[in-house]
């Protein structure tokens, strides 16, 4: 099963900007939809934007608009530009393949807080 490794969390005031990153060790990355979620305390983990193989790109409606996500292949990493931060997106941030379910295999995630 894959390995995924995410980065570059932090805090920051709302409006600010965050990019996350996401290596994955997983052999053929190129051929699999991938996509980053997260999971406020207390609450289930959800699907915040996804991209498949070939770079089309979906997102959930809280986020468009301020987040981009983009893959790059070659060096199997996923990314997340997150813009416009809000209160709301406070949460851990992880990547996995879409779609991905409890049973799967999650790495650590990163933390983001947006608060003033």
């Amino acid at each position: 099963q894959g390995q995924f490794v995410e980065s570059g969390g932090g805090s920051v005031q709302p409006g600010g900007s965050l990019r996350l990153s996401c290596v994955s060790s997983k052999p053929t990355f190129s051929l699999y939809a991938m996509a980053w979620y997260r999971q406020a305390p207390g609450k289930q983990r959800e699907l915040v934007a996804a991209i498949g193989g070939g770079g089309t790109t979906d997102y959930d409606d809280s986020v468009k608009g301020r987040f981009t996500i983009t893959r790059d292949n070659s060096n199997s990493t996923l990314h997340l530009q997150m813009n416009s931060l809000k209160p709301e997106d406070t949460a851990v941030y992880f990547c996995n393949e879409y779609p991905a379910y409890s049973y799967d295999y999650w790495g650590q995630g990163t933390q983001v807080t947006v608060s003033s």
